[in-house]
């Protein structure tokens, strides 16, 4: 899954592709290296993150996807807005990838009105404040507990099994030591049995580990993707996407 911010503030890329013109180019290249899948963002969730109104987030989502509605792949849409999911399926997207697991108000049945694939991601707090002083008494444990109520809450609401993925939420709400318990028992999530997405690409856990800036992290993301897929991730959510297509061969070439 290569990812695309349409955004002046991700923690990442934040403003280099804001124009919807550089959006479209950069979402081309992804997908000449070897992306199967778009995720598109048009609000920033990185730690402090502030909220941005339904109106701002569709004017810098819709021409995006509106231009890439015929570029060969899957698209997803990063909102966890409802308004903003309407909108987005409307506009053609393939799935919505929720960082608050559809909780608003209205998410789950604008999602189960339509046809669309959904993520489901674990997330302690909201952006603004995650990061201060999370607290976990057994996190892989807890995130599992909080994925499996969000999964049957799904099908309840009428979102069919086969069309829901889960997430869950390296750095949302996690600290360093959190990250890498996650990381390390990532195999325990396959219990909940549905696809598993993983996005570690250039967080700050690894800048903590390797004490590289973030346009530097670009060999601990694949790093960490590797590990991932090797664990039972069957969705990486990446920025490198050439590099890590890379290392996935090797991957692939061991088998099950």
């Amino acid at each position: 899954m290569g990812i695309v911010n349409v955004t002046p503030d991700s923690f990442s890329d934040g403003g280099h592709f804001f124009s919807s013109e550089r959006a479209v180019d950069h979402a081309m290249q992804l997908i000449e290296q070897g992306a199967e899948l778009l995720d598109i963002g048009a609000e920033s969730t990185r730690p402090g993150a502030q909220a941005v109104e339904v109106e701002e987030e569709l004017r810098r989502l819709l021409p995006v996807l509106d231009a890439l509605s015929d570029c060969g792949v899957p698209l997803s849409v990063d909102t966890l807005k409802p308004e903003v999911m309407r909108a987005a399926i409307e506009a053609g997207a393939d799935m919505i990838n929720d960082v608050n697991a559809l909780r608003a108000k209205g998410a789950l049945q604008v999602v189960a009105d339509s046809a669309v694939a959904v993520c489901l991601m674990h997330m302690q707090g909201e952006p603004r404040t995650m990061q201060h002083s999370p607290v976990y008494q057994d996190v892989v444990n807890e995130v599992i507990s909080f994925l499996a109520e969000r999964i049957s809450v799904a099908e309840q609401a009428g979102i069919q099994r086969n069309r829901l993925m889960i997430d869950p939420g390296f750095g949302f709400g996690k600290t360093l030591e959190h990250n890498l318990g996650m990381l390390k028992r990532l195999d325990s999530f396959a219990s909940l049995g549905v696809p598993l997405l993983a996005g570690l690409s250039r967080k700050s856990m690894l800048g903590i580990l390797t004490g590289l800036p973030v346009m530097e992290r670009m060999v601990p993301s694949v790093a960490s993707a590797v590990i991932a897929a090797m664990k039972g991730a069957k969705i990486l959510r990446v920025h490198d996407v050439k590099e890590t297509r890379q290392a996935l061969q090797i991957v692939g070439a061991l088998g099950e």
